[in-house]
């Protein structure tokens, strides 16, 4: 790519779009930046954009593919990427080496940051600088012209995929797939080739969640490297080829952690890891796969196994991630005795993650505060297949429809609160109040939502924030009942 005699339009001035702008100042003949809503941008209407003078489209992933200007740019047979894409054809011309810092991807429904963020931790714990970036961090265009880096821990959505044609990462990962992004894909079929492309072409590790019958289809007809390891890993007792749970141990059977491959080779017991378990010893399952993903990826870039171990269990999850964020315990005298624990799992944006954040909890134990913007989504199967976990539900959002109508059919028994969407400033402080009502001593109130927030928040980050400061409230107003 001759930078030099191309004319770029950098498409949307978010995080991605203003480091890309920073990337290709310097190396690009021009960069032009459109976007209708900063001032900062050279074109403020997208029917302004002088096609004859472009080269080349990097575009932000707001934009999906059906987008009239995306359209525009392929009738001319103008190449449109991602910010991905260029950061890794820049990589090798920017590190002036033809070994420049491994990527190692990580994409998925949910999991993504979380085992992002556990191999980064895994492979510092080894002595190598080897951040967090892409889909959160730093922004990857950047980090890959940093010479200093080891490698790359890179979390890739879909969106950032789809406009990615040249990716052969070092190791490579899918935690899972179901239904999300689709009304931006166009449907099921269009989300799933996005997340292979992560796939295509693994020269050292390839790991798939072998409970999900799409990714180890994905993972089955994948073209690697021919030394690549395919490495799958199970909430279950792991079978050749596999690194799962026995005994209560993490057990790898596919050779990455030193054994032959089908030979059982025990790592380290499961509640040796904190931050995998609820306080009682219950297992976060979400976050155990996450944790043997990250740990099949570090090892098969070929970290040291007990240094990354010790990373592991030193790991702390990032924010909005199954995060106790107040607790009213029955007895000041036995604060480890019941209490009602107000849970942020806000990150959970989907029904795929609400449904693996609410298996983390007892049986009736948990006062669900879900809702939010659908996106396209259902929520009868995951009200159906958590009824028995749910206590009451306080639901959210400005279209409360789908988790009502859900409810409605599929658990009518279990009491719920609508949440009145009018003066958005006094939701969270409402629902909280709502949920409390319905908690008693050893019971969860859990935000989980398996909605996106932007309906009635900055962001999920805003959204858990909210509702661990009306918790601390609420505990404080009440005390000890």
């Amino acid at each position: 790519m001759d930078l030099a005699q191309t004319t770029v339009l950098v498409a949307g001035l978010g995080i991605s779009g203003r480091s890309v702008m920073e990337v290709l100042r310097p190396r690009a003949r021009r960069v032009l930046s459109v976007d209708e809503h900063k001032a900062e941008a050279d074109i403020h209407a997208f029917s302004d954009i002088p096609w004859q003078e472009i080269d080349l489209v990097v575009t932000s992933p707001v934009f999906n593919p059906r987008t009239s200007f995306i359209l525009e740019a392929q009738q001319r047979n103008i190449p449109v990427i991602s910010e991905v894409e260029l950061a890794w054809r820049l990589r090798v011309q920017a590190q002036h080496s033809d070994q420049p810092a491994p990527w190692i991807g990580i994409t998925g429904t949910n999991g993504k940051t979380s085992t992002t963020e556990m191999t980064s931790a895994m492979l510092q714990a080894c002595g190598m600088d080897a951040p967090a970036v892409g889909n959160i961090g730093k922004a990857v265009s950047h980090a890959a012209l940093e010479p200093s880096h080891d490698a790359l821990c890179v979390e890739l959505s879909s969106f950032q995929l789809h406009f990615t044609s040249s990716l052969a990462l070092e190791c490579a990962a899918i935690t899972n797939i179901d239904d999300d992004h689709l009304d931006w894909h166009g449907g099921i079929e269009g989300y799933v080739k996005d997340k292979s492309t992560v796939f295509q072409g693994v020269r050292k590790a390839l790991v798939y969640n072998a409970d999900d019958a799409r990714v180890s289809d994905l993972a089955k007809r994948a073209k690697t490297e021919a030394s690549c390891l395919r490495i799958g890993f199970t909430l279950h007792e792991p079978q050749s080829g596999q690194i799962g749970v026995e005994d209560g141990w993490i057990v790898d059977r596919s050779g990455v952690a030193g054994a032959k491959v089908g030979e059982p080779k025990r790592i380290a017991a499961i509640r040796s890891f904190s931050h995998l378990c609820e306080p009682d010893g219950t297992v976060y399952p979400h976050l155990l796969a996450d944790a043997m993903t990250a740990l099949a990826l570090a090892l098969g870039l070929g970290a040291d196994l007990n240094k990354a171990i010790e990373g592991l269990r030193g790991f702390a999850p990032g924010g909005h991630r199954i995060q106790i964020v107040a607790s009213l315990p029955q007895s000041d005298d036995d604060p480890n005795g019941p209490a009602i624990r107000f849970v942020d799992d806000s990150k959970a944006t989907n029904a795929h993650a609400a449904n693996a954040s609410l298996s983390s909890f007892a049986q009736g134990s948990v006062v669900w505060i879900a809702g939010g913007l659908a996106k396209g989504g259902r929520f009868d199967h995951l009200v159906k297949e958590q009824a028995s976990r749910i206590k009451a539900a306080v639901i959210i959002g400005v279209d409360q429809e789908p988790m009502v109508e859900a409810f409605a059919s599929q658990a009518p028994q279990i009491p719920i609160t609508r949440i009145d969407p009018a003066d958005t400033g006094t939701v969270m402080r409402r629902t909280v109040d709502a949920a409390g009502a319905y908690a008693d001593f050893g019971d969860v109130v859990l935000m989980a939502p398996a909605c996106a927030s932007m309906d009635q928040f900055v962001s999920y980050a805003d959204r858990g924030n909210q509702f661990a400061e009306q918790a601390r409230r609420w505990v404080q107003e009440h005390g000890r009942r």
